[in-house]
């Protein structure tokens, strides 16, 4: 039974309130990003996987301890089968305020209109650069128009926000954060650049060198357009401005020049199964071993997540200059 002195609610030991939970549903993806997956990637056996029924037990489990916001991620989230229903299933937990979506875009051109009715409100689409050859480079296999088409596709599906989300590479793509915030301002949707999160191997690819930081991007963006700060948040490490004259936010994800720990609301739930307490540490709860020793027993999950908390760490470690030391992958802790 859940201790009776526990209240329905998750508080870490430093007093932060955890309302966002982030859920991998696929460690498999269509592309190969330089920054996110090795080229040859191998990746985990079904039975490793969590099956799409205790992905949704574990939501709810969540919700029941005051998560407000899911966030279902991958790999590429919409490759999976039955993703769609998992979806849709979740938008139905009551006490849940917001079901979004990160995706690479790849399949909205089909999809995103049942994506739609299944009660996801938002959805983040990464995008790191408008020209195709360097799409090719950075994606290895990802075509951009396919992913243009989607984004025009969600546009018209009627998600209340869409935004894009930019990794910025030094001498890659930084050159375009421009021409990026200006595709977002003519689309009519948000936009967030990102500095790279040094997690796993990966190969063809210098992260020292090619890091670029949130300063150097909003200089970049100031020579051209006019930044007022915001104080609006979406629940995830996003700082973010407006664009003068403008509607869209600009949110800036700054991991190593403007930590972000003492504020964190969020864990992360992998597709095997493990609760991870913090992006940057392998602080972790197995959470499979626990519903598949006790199928169907809500109560010992909801006291594993809660005593899970006593082990969320103050802050992540991260140094682009050194080999991670977190050796999974984006694509399997959930980009």
């Amino acid at each position: 039974m859940l201790n009776s002195h526990i209240t329905h609610q998750l508080i870490d030991r430093f007093g932060r309130k955890v309302d966002y939970l982030r859920i991998s549903i696929t460690d498999r993806c269509d592309f190969r990003c330089v920054y996110c997956m090795s080229e040859e990637m191998t990746f985990l056996p079904r039975e490793h996987v969590l099956s799409l029924e205790e992905l949704y037990f574990i939501a709810q489990a969540f919700a029941e301890l005051g998560v407000k916001k899911i966030r279902v991620t991958g790999g590429e989230p919409l490759v999976r089968r039955g993703a769609l229903e998992l979806l849709q299933n979740i938008g139905r937990i009551d006490s849940l305020h917001e079901l979004v979506l990160t995706t690479n875009g790849s399949q909205l051109e089909r999809m995103a209109l049942p994506l739609k009715k299944t009660g996801v409100k938002r959805i983040n689409i990464s995008l790191d650069t408008l020209d195709a050859g360097k799409f090719k480079a950075i994606t290895r296999t990802g075509d951009l128009q396919q992913v243009l088409r989607g984004i025009d596709a969600a546009r018209n599906a009627g998600f209340e926000r869409i935004k894009i989300n930019s990794v910025i590479l030094k001498d890659k793509n930084h050159l375009e954060v421009v021409s990026l915030l200006q595709f977002a301002v003519d689309k009519g949707i948000d936009i967030s650049f990102i500095e790279e999160m040094p997690l796993g191997m990966v190969s063809q690819h210098d992260r020292s060198s090619s890091y670029y930081s949130s300063d150097c991007i909003k200089a970049d963006l100031a020579a051209h357009f006019s930044l007022i700060a915001s104080t609006e948040k979406t629940g995830g490490p996003s700082v973010y401005y407006k664009v003068q004259g403008t509607q869209i936010r600009v949110g800036f994800i700054s991991p190593h020049s403007a930590n972000f720990c003492g504020s964190c609301n969020r864990v992360r739930l992998t597709v095997e199964g493990q609760l991870l307490l913090c992006l940057g540490n392998e602080h972790s709860v197995d959470l499979k071993q626990v519903i598949r020793s006790y199928p169907g027993d809500m109560d010992i999950l909801k006291q594993a997540i809660v005593d899970a908390m006593l082990i969320k760490p103050e802050k992540h470690e991260f140094n682009i200059h050194e080999q991670p030391v977190i050796l999974r992958h984006m694509s399997v802790t959930g980009g």
